[in-house]
C-alpha cells in the first residue's frame, strides 16, 4: 500500500504516543479534581456540611437547623459543593435531598481527618511570607 493510500487516522496512529498524551491529560484532570476538593474544604461551613452528609443524606432545612446557619447561607454553600461535584441534589417529591456525589468521598474525608490529626499540633500552616495561611 502506498503512503498516499493510507487514511489520515492510520498515519497519525502510527506516530502518536498515547502514553504521553494520556499522562498529560490525566495529570491535568487529577489536579482539577484536587483543586475542587481543596476549594470545598477551604471553608469551615462547607466542611461541616460534607461531614454531616457523610453521616447521612439530608434535606436543606434539616441541615440548616443541625448546623445552626441560615437557609440562605446553607443554599450558597450547597451550590458551591454542587459546582465542585462533591454533592448531588436528589428530588424527593416536592423536596430536595442532598447527599455526597460518591460514597468514596466519605472515605476520603475520613482519611483526611485522620491524616491531619497525625500532624503535630504545634505546627502552623504558613505561606511564603511567613504568615498563617489557614
Amino acid at each position: 500500500m502506498s503512503p498516499k493510500a493510507w487514511s489520515v487516522d492510520a498515519r497519525f496512529h502510527e506516530f502518536r504516543n498515547p502514553c504521553t498524551v494520556s499522562g498529560v491529560l490525566t495529570l491535568a484532570a487529577d489536579i482539577e479534581v484536587l483543586a475542587r476538593f481543596g476549594r470545598a474544604l477551604a471553608d469551615p461551613i462547607r466542611c461541616r456540611i460534607l461531614l454531616a452528609l457523610r453521616e447521612a443524606p439530608a434535606h436543606p432545612a434539616d441541615l440548616a437547623d443541625t448546623l445552626e446557619i441560615s437557609r440562605t447561607r446553607l443554599s450558597n454553600h450547597l451550590a458551591c459543593l454542587r459546582d465542585c461535584g462533591l454533592v448531588v441534589a436528589v428530588p424527593v417529591g416536592r423536596r430536595t435531598r442532598y447527599e455526597l456525589a460518591d460514597e468514596r468521598l466519605g472515605h476520603a474525608l475520613d482519611d483526611l481527618r485522620t491524616a491531619v490529626v497525625a500532624v503535630e499540633a504545634d505546627r502552623t500552616c504558613v505561606d511564603a511570607e511567613g504568615k498563617g495561611c489557614c
